[in-house]
């Protein structure tokens, strides 16, 4: 299927309800397995990732298929590793089974968990079955540049460990502010845990029974950041969202400034207007800490024809996607492009950086690929401000915002399917 997409106007005014964080749901799903006492969570988020993990925590079947789910498999992979009294697999979809699980694995082993690689080494489907009767080690390393979601994972489960859990982070440490989240959360369900260095302690503790209600998601924001960004004018309301956030993607307001776009905070709301200073000619930043946001800001630079540099994309090509590959392979398609710069003219070599370059043109309906990417569908799409897009799989964004199409026809846009 594809979606025809266009937009009468070039101004955007609206109200957007926002769905719940993804991040934040699974977390605290996770716990409330493992709380001996249940409680009760508000505005759960509707996402694909969620609703698998709410019916996987749920099942007896032997087999569990996260799908293309990848918070979901890795916090499932910690969580019946921990907790299972017999044997489960784990699977997903094939690009799940094409992105590595070895370092989770690895740790969850010394802590005495039984895991086996039914396929390729390293890489789901897993056996998991209950835990060995020896005395684990507790005083762990991981390598924390792949995925912050092994150690997510971990700290999660760390309560459960006998005398609790060490964990030492490793090298270059990706997306921190979702640790902290992690450690936020673990915080509000009464387990207090150190963060010093690069050490996390955590103590052998049960976790407390609290309701919990859960923020919009910031990720979703990005989408009408850009929107507003690529916008002639208007005023955009977007419900459910904090100045103090869990979330790491939070920083998206502050990026958008330099592209052009205002952030009022109101009383569980944010308001997006235009601002009177025009977009800065070049924009830089580190996505390390929050590489969910490179894509929209990728396509808000080329929308506007700000030079972008980037650099913090490593964990991209391990995504739902090569993402990389992907923004490269459509982005040309608008005549800007995604440029690797040679580390022997980055003077902060090693690290990879990326230049986005030239501004987008629409000529004809340019049509767009998503890769099987829920990110892909919705960073492309406020290109529809430009002119006619069209965008292959739009279903795709049920992954983690099924609303997504339904919500932005509220705001004017006109979409077609075929």
């Amino acid at each position: 299927m594809i979606v025809h997409i266009r937009k009468d106007g070039k101004e955007i005014n609206g109200e957007i309800r926002l769905d719940g964080s993804k991040s934040i749901s699974n977390r605290v799903l996770i716990i409330r397995a493992l709380c001996q006492d249940d409680f009760a969570i508000h505005h759960l988020s509707n996402s694909d990732d969620t609703k698998t993990l709410v019916r996987l925590l749920s099942s007896g079947e032997e087999t569990l298929d996260a799908g293309a789910a990848g918070t979901t498999f890795r916090f499932l992979t910690a969580f019946l590793a921990m907790t299972t009294t017999r044997p489960r697999i784990l699977t997903g979809s094939e690009r799940m089974l094409q992105r590595p699980i070895g370092p989770l694995v690895d740790a969850l082993r010394m802590l005495g968990c039984n895991i086996s690689y039914l396929e390729k080494e390293a890489y789901p489907p897993l056996k998991i079955e209950p835990r060995s009767s020896g005395q684990p080690v507790s005083a762990l390393r991981i390598d924390a540049g792949m995925s912050s979601q092994f150690i997510s994972a971990l700290l999660l489960v760390g309560p459960l460990v006998a005398g609790g859990l060490e964990l030492e982070l490793t090298g270059a440490v990706v997306s921190r502010p979702y640790i902290e989240m992690t450690l936020n959360i673990m915080h509000h369900f009464g387990v207090e845990v150190r963060f010093e260095n690069n050490t996390i302690s955590v103590p052998e503790k049960s976790y407390r029974a609290k309701d919990f209600t859960v923020e919009a998601d910031w990720s979703a924001a990005s989408y009408y950041y850009s929107m507003m960004a690529l916008a002639e004018g208007g005023q955009l309301t977007l419900k459910g969202l904090f100045p103090e956030s869990l979330q790491g993607d939070s920083a998206v307001a502050e990026m958008m400034m330099r592209l052009g776009v205002e952030t009022a905070f109101a009383e569980g709301e944010i308001k997006l207007t235009k601002s009177n200073d025009p977009p800065r000619p070049f924009f830089e930043q580190d996505f390390l800490p929050c590489p969910d946001l490179a894509q929209t800001l990728a396509v808000a630079c080329a929308g506007l024809g700000v030079h972008g540099l980037f650099t913090g994309l490593e964990t991209l090509r391990i995504k739902e996607t090569d993402r990389i590959t992907a923004l490269k392979n459509e982005l040309v398609k608008v005549g800007a492009m995604l440029v690797n710069i040679p580390s022997r003219f980055s003077k902060k070599a090693p690290r990879e950086f990326f230049s986005i370059e030239g501004r987008a043109q629409l000529n004809g309906v340019p049509c767009f690929r998503t890769y099987e990417d829920h990110r892909m569908a919705m960073a492309f799409a406020p290109l529809a401000l430009l002119g006619p897009i069209e965008i292959e799989n739009p279903a795709v964004v049920s992954k983690s915002y099924p609303d997504f199409w339904k919500d932005i026809e509220s705001l004017g846009f006109r979409l077609e399917y075929r």
